[in-house]
C-alpha cells in the first residue's frame, strides 16, 4: 500500500467536506472538552478527600454557662470535668484511635473565629465569652470518628462531638454530581460526533462511488480502499481534540490557578494544577482518535458491503 496515495486520497475528501469536517471538529471539540472537565473533577474530588480529609479534626465542645445542649444544664464545664474529659481521651480505649489532641480556649477559639469569618457581621456580634472550648482531636484514622462521639457525647460538660468531615460532604457531593453531570452530557456528544463522523464518511463515500468502482475493478482491496476514509475522520477528531485539550489546560491556568485562587475560593493545595490538565490532554487525543477509527471503520465497512 503507497502511503502517500492514501494520504493523498485523505487529503482530497477533507477538502471536499470541508462543512462537514468542521462540524466533526467541532462536535468532538465540545464533547471531548466535557470528557477531560469530568476527569478534572474526578481528580479534584480525589484531592481534596486526600488533602482535606487527613487533616480534618474532631472536636469535643465543652458546655458554656448559658448551654443546656448535651450534658449542660445552663452551667459551664468545670475544671474537674475537664480533666475527666481528657483522662478519657488518653484511656486507653481510646489511645488506639487518637493520635493527638489540644484543648483550644476561649480565646484561642475567638482567634480562630474571626479568622474564618474575616469581613463577616458575625464577628462584630461575637465576643470571647460566647465562644466554647473545646478538645480538638486528630484522628489515626479519620473513619473512625464515631468511636469518639459514642464515648464522648455522654460526658458530664460534654456539649457536643462535632466531625469536621461533615462540613467537607456537602461539597464533595456537588462536585461528584457535576462530574457525573459532566460524564452524561460527555457521552451525549461522544454518541453524536461518533454519528456524525459515521454520516460524512457515508457521504463523502458516496460522493465518491464512481472512483471506488473504478479501484474495485482494478482489483483493490477493501483495506486499501477503506483508509483514505478511516484517516479522513481521524483527522478531523484529532483537531477536535487538541482543541479540546487546550480548552481544558486554559480551563485550569485561567479559572482554577487564576480566578479560584485570586478568590481565595479554597486553599492551593486543594486544586488540581496546570501538571493535571496536561495528563489529560493525551487521553482525550487517544480517544478521539478511536472514536473516529472507529465509527469511520464501521461505515465505510458498511457502504462496501452494499
Amino acid at each position: 500500500m503507497r502511503l502517500g496515495l492514501v494520504l493523498g486520497e485523505a487529503a482530497s475528501g477533507l477538502r471536499r467536506n470541508i462543512s462537514m469536517v468542521i462540524s466533526v471538529v467541532l462536535v468532538t471539540f465540545i464533547s471531548l472538552t466535557f470528557v477531560g472537565t469530568a476527569i478534572l473533577l474526578q481528580q479534584q474530588i480525589g484531592q481534596m478527600k486526600g488533602y482535606w480529609y487527613d487533616r480534618a479534626q474532631v472536636s469535643v465542645f465543652l458546655c458554656t454557662a448559658t448551654d443546656s445542649s448535651g450534658t449542660c444544664a445552663d452551667a459551664e464545664t468545670t475544671p474537674e470535668q475537664k480533666d475527666q474529659i481528657e483522662a478519657q481521651l488518653e484511656s486507653a480505649p481510646l489511645d488506639d484511635y487518637i493520635e493527638a489532641f489540644e484543648f483550644e480556649d476561649r480565646e484561642q477559639a475567638f482567634e480562630n473565629f474571626k479568622q474564618s469569618f474575616k469581613g463577616s457581621p458575625l464577628v462584630d456580634l461575637a465576643t470571647v465569652d460566647t465562644m466554647p472550648e473545646s478538645f480538638r482531636i486528630k484522628l489515626k484514622d479519620p473513619r473512625q470518628s464515631a468511636v469518639l462521639g459514642e464515648s464522648l457525647s455522654g460526658l458530664a460538660g460534654v456539649q457536643s462531638v462535632k466531625d469536621e468531615r461533615v462540613y467537607l460532604d456537602p461539597i464533595l457531593n456537588m462536585l461528584n454530581v457535576a462530574s457525573f453531570a459532566a460524564i452524561g452530557l460527555a457521552a451525549l456528544m461522544l454518541i453524536a460526533a461518533a454519528l456524525l463522523i459515521a454520516t460524512t464518511i457515508r457521504l463523502s463515500a458516496f460522493s465518491r462511488r464512481r472512483e471506488i468502482g473504478i479501484m474495485r475493478l482494478v482489483g483493490a482491496s477493501n483495506r486499501f480502499i477503506q483508509t483514505p476514509f478511516i484517516l479522513e475522520g481521524i483527522f478531523a477528531s484529532l483537531i477536535g481534540s487538541a482543541l479540546a485539550g487546550g480548552a481544558v489546560v486554559a480551563l485550569v491556568h485561567f479559572f482554577v490557578r487564576g480566578y479560584l485562587v485570586d478568590q481565595k475560593v479554597v486553599g492551593l493545595t486543594g486544586l488540581v494544577g496546570v501538571d493535571d490538565a496536561l495528563i489529560v490532554v493525551p487521553i482525550l487525543i487517544a480517544v478521539g482518535a478511536l472514536l473516529a477509527a472507529t465509527s469511520a471503520g464501521v461505515a465505510i465497512s458498511r457502504y462496501l458491503k452494499v
